[in-house]
């Protein structure tokens, strides 16, 4: 399964969530699939998806806050499964797309391969832990995890993408996607 795959199957199941993305393909991929001002796409700033959907939750609890991660960037902040795990906001999901590569700067190995996120996740405290392998496991799970009282974790395992990416990037400039996204935070 590849990452368009997978966005293609959790994005149509998403309502009014707030959308935190990780930086690289995981944004630009998701942009292209269905920009909407509740989401936020990082520019730079690796890793610190999670940390962002983690305060968001905490400031709006009234609001379903679902991050878009990679395994690169989880890897990079791994304290922040322990924050969440530790501050419990049962309105965060958090969807983890694991290619085992850092496919944004040439697909350099990362070691999921070797750590398995999903129970460092459990053993932080996520109260719904699960990880999807194929397209079929993925359509069963997703709707299932964007239901669940959080914090929530499913990782999905990706191929990583091994020829060049024609995709575009964000149409935005920063201060217009902060600023879109502050007004979707209010409503």
């Amino acid at each position: 399964m590849k990452l368009a795959d997978a966005l293609g199957v959790v994005i149509p199941l998403l309502h009014d969530e707030l959308l935190v993305h990780a930086n690289g393909f995981i944004s630009r991929e998701s942009f292209n699939l269905d920009d909407r001002p509740g989401n936020f796409y990082m520019i730079g700033s690796m890793g610190l998806a999670s940390s962002i959907g983690l305060g968001l939750a905490l400031n709006r609890p009234e609001r379903r806050i679902v991050v878009f991660d990679g395994d690169g960037n989880v890897l990079m902040n791994m304290g922040s499964l322990a924050l969440i795990g530790a501050t419990q906001p049962s309105n965060l999901v958090h969807i983890v797309f694991d290619n085992e590569a850092y496919g944004s700067t040439g697909n350099q190995r990362t070691i999921s391969g070797q750590v398995a996120l999903d129970d460092i996740a459990r053993s932080s405290g996520y109260r719904h832990v699960g990880r999807v392998k194929t397209l079929s496991d993925l359509k069963a799970a997703a709707g299932e995890v964007l239901g669940q009282a959080g914090p929530a974790f499913l990782l999905i395992k990706i191929e990583p993408d091994w020829q060049e990416r024609k995709i575009g990037r964000i149409g935005h400039e920063p201060p217009q996607i902060a600023r879109r996204f502050m007004e979707a935070v209010q409503k």
